[in-house]
């Protein structure tokens, strides 16, 4: 057998200890789970565990990720031609998403909900989250009304991610209580729902400059589609820290061709964070929805900096928030701070009609 390379023994390592890390929490929990059990349990040291991961959580949000990210498509799965169809295959996935592992995620909430380090990262992960979701139900109203403005679907998608995240809590602290498929019926009839729905188009602060530089990005996975994604073409990419994500809405709807690029300088345990928050809607939104209604915005989990480092960021952390317009294979305008993307898109307001706030009633 030919000796591995340095490189391959690494992750070699690291995939023993992502296996034997799984076995440990799905058996003890994360709270009991030992480093040194997992350790003994891929044949390796304590030492070199910790040098593929830097601590418990760390490696516990790692196993989560590596799960969400290989969990298999349902062969028959079809994708709904409208609202109330397309809710009730969403939430189908969303509840049968963990099947056969509920011990290895019941520590995961408690978790995140112990660190404001961890809590403020994963709102605006829930927010992003829910834009990617309305953005699939607007595309898909608007498929079926062509020529109709679509209204904003933003808060049904939060209530809807509501009713499915407290049924998985629901389940985890009072097993057998809830009918899974009673939750799957009440998403299909909140497919009527009306709310009071609206986006103020933004008033950015951030001044864009003009530039002319090669664009050459390196290779990049879109997280919602789970393929390589193209981001050569003319377009917008803003990248954002973990604690600004929410500025993402301003460009996905000033512009059908945008990149989000999700940064952070703690990637160890908020890159596998971002990554499973955004691998577990991912494979349900697929499921879900008929390609052609996946949202145009494209999200890149860019946790070693280097997408960021070629539209002109060099270095990065959760509250960054910058863009670059990108024309003929140039990058031809950057703006960074608040507003940075609708600054860069040269556009004021949405390309979507009947988003912005009704001048008589409140919100």
């Amino acid at each position: 057998m030919a000796r591995l390379n340095r490189a391959q023994a690494q992750e070699l390592n690291r995939a023993k200890v992502l296996a034997a890390a799984q076995d440990e929490f799905t058996e003890r929990g994360f709270r009991d789970a030992k480093i040194d059990a997992i350790a003994d349990r891929a044949d390796l040291t304590r030492g070199a565990v910790y040098s593929n991961f830097p601590g418990k959580r760390a490696l516990y949000l790692a196993v989560l990720a590596d799960q969400a990210a290989h969990a298999p498509t349902p062969p028959h799965a079809q994708p709904g031609t409208t609202r109330r169809e397309a809710l009730g295959t969403f939430a189908r996935a969303w509840v049968t998403r963990r099947a056969d592992q509920e011990a290895l995620y019941r520590d995961l909430i408690p978790e995140i909900a112990a660190d404001e380090r961890i809590r403020r990262p994963y709102t605006q992960l829930m927010q992003l989250n829910a834009l990617l979701l309305a953005l699939c139900l607007e595309q898909l109203e608007q498929q079926q009304k062509i020529g109709k403005p679509q209204p904003r679907q933003v808060r049904q998608a939060e209530t809807i991610l509501t009713m499915l995240h407290g049924a998985d809590q629901t389940t985890a602290a009072a097993p057998g209580f809830i009918e899974p498929f009673d939750i799957v019926s009440a998403c299909e009839q909140l497919a009527g729902l009306t709310l009071n729905d609206w986006w103020a188009p933004p008033h950015h602060t951030a001044m864009p400059r003009t530039t002319n530089q090669p664009w050459t990005p390196p290779a990049a996975q879109d997280a919602v589609r789970d393929r390589p994604t193209n981001i050569t073409g003319d377009g917008v990419v803003a990248v954002l820290g973990l604690h600004r994500l929410a500025a993402i809405e301003d460009v996905a709807r000033a512009t059908q061709n945008a990149t989000l690029v999700i940064v952070t300088h703690e990637p160890d345990e908020l890159g596998p964070l971002a990554r499973l928050t955004l691998a577990e809607l991912g494979g349900c939104l697929r499921q879900a929805f008929p390609e052609e209604a996946l949202p145009p915005l494209h999200v890149v989990c860019d946790e070693t900096g280097t997408l960021a480092a070629a539209a002109g960021v060099p270095a990065v952390s959760n509250e960054t928030e910058a863009a670059a317009r990108i024309e003929a294979g140039r990058l031809v305008a950057y703006a960074d701070g608040h507003g940075a993307g609708s600054a860069v898109t040269g556009e004021r307001g949405s390309s979507r009609p009947a988003t912005s706030r009704p001048s008589d009633t409140t919100p």
